[in-house]
């Protein structure tokens, strides 16, 4: 099911056909750096996270992480969505991409459709967590028009992440 389409993209619900993808996108060096380590090391770790994350998110609140594909071919290029964490007052949006498609403004245009998603889903304000020195992150939270809250502690003994927010009410 398609969630939103861009100039260059088409957002659509994970299946559990996504399952291999998910797990390179998981694995990647830089989503392990920045984001953590999932433990997903098989596509059977990659289809039980996909059932309890995504895919149960989605059934239970109407929203998660979307699959973003390019549309001029279909490949997939990575993951923005919508989470509602446990740790974090709002819902807060979150994206992930392969080496190969950073640098090539897709991760903002998924931002963007994202953020439309968010408003007309009716959530007032959309948050966004980042490591403190992942500048391109940071760079595209800023081009969102998010603005820095404070630095946060999501979990006891887990390094401290930059909290930002962006009002979505009128």
């Amino acid at each position: 099911m398609d969630i939103a389409k861009t100039e260059r993209l088409r957002l659509r619900l994970i299946g559990e056909d996504d399952a291999e993808f998910f797990l390179r996108v998981m694995n990647d060096p830089d989503f392990v750096a920045y984001v953590g380590d999932r433990g997903l090391r098989t596509r059977a770790d990659a289809l039980r996270a996909l059932r309890d994350g995504p895919l149960a998110m989605q059934a239970e609140r109407g929203h998660s992480l979307y699959l973003v594909e390019r549309l001029e071919d279909g490949a997939p290029l990575g993951f923005s969505g919508l989470i509602k964490r446990e740790t974090l007052e709002d819902v807060d949006i979150g994206y992930a991409f392969l080496p190969d498609y950073r640098g090539h403004g897709y991760a903002l245009e998924a931002a963007r459709a994202v953020v439309g998603q968010a408003r007309s889903l009716g959530i007032p304000r959309l948050a966004a967590i980042t490591a403190p020195d992942n500048a391109a992150s940071i760079a595209l939270l800023l081009k969102l028009g998010m603005r820095f809250e404070r630095s946060k502690v999501l979990a006891p003994e887990t390094s401290p992440v930059n909290l930002y927010l962006l009002e979505l009410a009128a």
